[in-house]
């Protein structure tokens, strides 16, 4: 594996708005076409004539760019309904076709590798399923690799930011041994701890430290390494947008403050970028919350949380000091001039 593991996923939605020319890949090694879902039968892979050509795009224009990076397809997504991953990885033949199918796609369309982004397991079961599919996965890209003598199709996934999954007091854990045995790295998504779902108090989306709960990056990575992932293969999930909530008082506005609803952006989202213009635009005080190491804006009734110039800085500076394998970015979009892309970088190789 490339270290540092510098990853980005590309939104393929907003590719009339940013097309893939315009990604800077001097700031990065490997970057993820988000993203492709198989049919919920088949597990196959029905690519119209526009993905065709945006595929295609995908791959030609970052292999000719200087530098080149890596090209994976990433499977899923959190709008993928759980069942489909679940039903796939319950059986050998539907495995096997949806293995075979990823290669294939791969393949056609000179990607590197394939990550998987199954958000998340829902039971021990779906975790066991997911460690035969990464086995059986592994074997598959080998023989493939041997028998045509092209390069091995690196695999990858996407996890939650620790290996254990809670949901309705149901606990899961990852299979970390298949993991360490047959991925090249996983993507850890330490971000999203606070958002819409919960409009009654802000909160940090990807703390690094909390002092009141496990739900941090520090946390996360911790436990993956306690897990006995091997730290060349954790990458550190980084946010590049913020999430918005409506205060209840524009006077109580620290981590915490009580809300009464979502903020300015998108469903209560934001681009960090668009984060930027706004506190611009609105004169908002903008604060550095060392305890969290992270950043909160309030202009108003609005607050954004997210993270910035400082608290990306820290996050880089303490992976390093973990020895994992690097980090990545959600998503590529999101940065203002590539301030943010440009500072993880130089910070890693300082």
């Amino acid at each position: 594996m490339t270290y540092p593991n510098r990853g980005g996923y590309w939104p393929s939605w907003i590719e009339d708005d940013f097309p893939v020319s315009d990604i800077k890949t001097a700031f990065f090694t490997h970057v993820y076409y988000a993203f492709l879902s198989p049919n919920n039968t088949t597990f196959h892979f029905e690519i119209d004539e526009p993905t065709t050509v945006s595929l295609r795009k995908f791959t030609s224009t970052l292999h000719k760019k200087k530098p080149p990076v890596k090209t994976l397809f990433s499977i899923g997504g959190g709008s993928v309904g759980l069942d489909v991953f679940s039903h796939m990885a319950s059986g050998h033949d539907s495995r096997k076709s949806f293995i075979r199918a990823t290669i294939q796609v791969a393949r056609k369309f000179d990607f590197d590798g394939v990550d998987l982004d199954w958000e998340y397991p829902q039971s021990q079961t779906d975790m066991n399923n997911f460690g035969l599919l990464l086995a059986e996965w592994r074997v598959a890209v080998n023989e493939e690799a041997m028998f045509t003598c092209k390069p091995r199709l690196l695999l990858s996934a996407a996890t939650y930011y620790k290996p254990e999954v809670t949901f309705d007091n149901v606990h899961c854990m990852y299979p970390v041994e298949s993991i360490n045995k047959n991925l090249d790295w996983i993507n850890a998504m330490c971000y999203d701890y606070h958002g819409s779902w919960d409009v009654t108090a802000t909160g940090t989306l990807a703390a690094l430290y909390d002092s009141n709960s496990n739900v941090s990056t520090s946390y996360g990575l911790q436990s993956w390494i306690k897990a006995k992932i091997p730290q060349e293969k954790l990458v550190m999930g980084l946010p590049l947008y913020g999430r918005t909530w409506r205060l209840k008082n524009p006077s109580i506005h620290g981590i915490g403050a009580p809300a009464v609803g979502l903020g300015p952006g998108n469903d209560g989202a934001m681009l960090y970028s668009e984060v930027q213009d706004f506190n611009a635009q609105n004169k908002a005080m903008v604060v550095f919350d060392e305890p969290t190491v992270s950043y909160y804006s309030v202009a108003g009734t609005s607050w954004i949380g997210y993270d910035g110039v400082r608290s990306v800085k820290r996050k880089i500076e303490y992976a390093r000091s973990l020895k994992i394998g690097g980090y990545f970015f959600w998503t590529v979009i999101g940065d203002q001039e590539w301030e943010i892309s440009r500072l993880a970088s130089e910070t890693w190789t300082y």
